[in-house]
């Protein structure tokens, strides 16, 4: 009976090599791929779909966004695999090192305005899947412009040493959390980066950690960002946890308003697609934050 089974398998296995046919082994590997696509496009939509790195109205992902900064003009990257211009010739571990380290792939330090510090603290096994499904992106070829430093030696001096002063990397942990204010908390720390925009920043781009989440009236591309702390009379005090996850989830506010701005942009490109579950999760952690009193408007 055992000598019947091998000889099928064994007949089945050569018809499948003969016909070109991806071996059983093979489609197991191809559906484990597969799961880990979907898992980092959640990941991807959780992180706002990255828009910084789509040009409003443009095609997405391909970058050249310009960013100013006080000492140069910074330009997004194309995330597409597209060989020349985007990340089709990086490995998986080059693209793991840009996020996490903010290294190129020839070495170079990447001026920090790419959040890699705050994705250090991203989970292995989420960075893992976000890099798989990245891979997934259609190829489009776009040339991006450099980075134009108003200083000399802006990247290779300036950048490291903003870093050694600034900078703070974090050891993540191989599971994110599942639930609960500690999900929040390292959804709002190390995937939607909520600080990026919604802590104000000195001349030299330090955030002030003073006044966490607590808005600013000059945010990344030089509009007002609201205060997002539990402050009652400048922040989101009196908002309840499903206020803000609608919010999160439609971009519609308490008085149903609609977001502008960039805030927008990563709703529809990407936390429109979140779970209400870490919707959830992000507005107990916005709420369990420190009140600080900082009106924008």
């Amino acid at each position: 009976m055992w000598n019947i089974s091998l000889k099928i398998f064994v007949s089945c296995f050569g018809l499948a090599l003969w016909l070109g046919l991806p071996t059983p082994a093979e489609v197991q590997s191809q559906e484990r791929e597969k799961d880990m696509a979907a898992r980092g496009q959640y990941i991807f939509a959780v992180a706002g779909g990255c828009a910084c790195h789509t040009v409003p109205k443009g095609t997405p992902h391909v970058g050249a966004r310009e960013f100013p900064i006080p000492m140069a003009k910074v330009y997004s990257t194309n995330l597409t695999a597209d060989k020349e211009t985007g990340l089709g010739g990086w490995s998986d571990q080059q693209i793991h090192d840009a996020m996490v380290k903010g290294l190129r792939p020839n070495g170079d330090q990447l001026i920090p305005a790419m959040p890699y510090e705050a994705y250090s603290g991203m989970a292995h096994e989420d960075l893992k899947a976000l890099v798989s499904y990245l891979r997934t992106l259609k190829p489009v070829r776009k040339e991006n412009p450099r980075p134009q430093a108003r200083v000399r030696f802006f990247r290779p001096l300036v950048t490291p040493l903003w870093l050694k002063l600034f900078g703070r990397f974090y050891d993540p942990p191989a599971t994110a959390p599942k639930s609960g204010v500690e999900r929040g908390r390292y959804l709002v720390e190390h995937v939607s980066l909520c600080g990026d925009c919604h802590t104000p920043r000195n001349f030299f781009m330090a955030p002030d950690r003073s006044f966490y989440l607590a808005g600013t009236k000059k945010g990344p591309l030089g509009e007002e960002i609201p205060n997002i702390t539990p402050d009652k009379e400048t922040g989101i005090g009196d908002w309840s946890r499903e206020d803000i996850a609608e919010l999160l989830l439609s971009g519609t506010k308490p008085d149903l308003d609609n977001v502008q701005g960039l805030m927008e942009e990563v709703v529809q490109a990407g936390y429109k697609n979140m779970r209400r579950e870490d919707a959830l999760a992000i507005a107990d952690y916005l709420k369990s934050v420190p009140p600080v009193k900082n009106k924008i408007k």
